[in-house]
Order: structure tokens, then sequence, then C-alpha cells
């Protein structure tokens, strides 16, 4: 098949691409825009930074069949909320999440137990109550703030060991 004109022919012909000449002083960031270099940390409204974030609610499909929702909770809430925890668990490791984050979410406020702690229900429905909406974004980080980065840090197994022993010291 014959190659356009502005196609290069000879392999070992680079006339075609030269760098560009180099910047001296290197690049700063100093439009207003830029984030790069300032410190945010003491706004939670940013949320947790992370690649690939929207992959934990691909992932929710995992736990179709192993939740245990009370009456009065709802699915796409408790989705939602857990998500945001999995997702701050994940940009703590600064990876994309992982079928474990959620799972640990989901053992943090005890949607993996048959039958969880009246006090921590009660707890979770105020918590998860219509959060799934686009405009309770503020909910939804307050339940990602509920839980500390060291319980976020912790395996599944030392999570569900912890949650057995006392949930309460996994939600802050």
């Amino acid at each position: 098949m014959a190659a356009p004109e502005y196609v290069p022919t000879s392999v070992t012909n680079t006339s075609h691409y030269s760098s560009p000449p180099q910047r001296p002083g290197g690049w700063t960031a100093t439009r207003p825009g830029e984030t790069v270099g300032r410190d945010f940390s003491g706004t939670s409204a940013l949320g947790s930074h992370g690649p690939d974030q929207g992959y934990a609610l691909t992932l929710t499909s995992v736990f179709d069949d192993k939740l245990h929702l009370q009456e009065g909770e709802h699915r796409a809430d408790v989705d939602a909320g857990c998500v945001a925890v999995a997702m701050k668990r994940a940009s703590f490791f600064g990876r994309a999440p992982v079928v474990h984050d959620l799972r640990i979410a989901y053992r943090i406020f005890g949607y993996l137990e048959a039958e969880p702690a009246a006090e921590l229900v009660a707890l979770r429905k105020d918590l998860f109550a219509e959060v799934h909406y686009s405009f309770h974004y503020f909910e939804r980080r307050a339940i990602a703030d509920a839980v500390d980065l060291d319980v976020l840090a912790l395996t599944p197994d030392a999570v569900a060991s912890a949650h057995r022993a006392d949930w309460r010291q996994l939600i802050s």
C-alpha cells in the first residue's frame, strides 16, 4: 500500500522530528488553577485522590449476595458510603481500588455480619441515609472521615478481628 508523501520512507531518516529547545530554569506552578506543590490538607471537601477511583463502583457487584441489610437500609446508600471509604483506603496506598478495600469498608460498618450489633445498625442508618444522591457529597465525606487512616492501613483479617472484638474502635 502506498504511503502519503509526509510519512518518512527511511527508518534511519529522523529529519521529521526534532526535540524542542530546552527551557532554562524548569517549570513551576504559578497560575491560580495549578495545585502542584500546594498543601490542601486542611480542606476536607477535596476527598481522597487516587487513580481509577470509579472502579470501586464496579467492584460492588462482588458483594451482591454477601451483604446483610436491615429494614430501612438501601443497597445504593450502602454502596455509596462504603465506596467512599474504599476510595480513601485505595488512595492512601496510592493505587486504584481493589476488592479488599470494599471488603474492609463493608466489614467496618457491619454489612458482612448476619446479625450486627443494634447500636451499630442505628449508627449506620443515620450515617448512610440517602447518601447515594449526588447532592449528599458531604455526607459521604463524613462516612469516609469517620474511619481513620490507621484503621484503613490494617489487613482485611485484622479489621475482621478488631470488628469482632469491638466495632467501636474502627469508627471515630
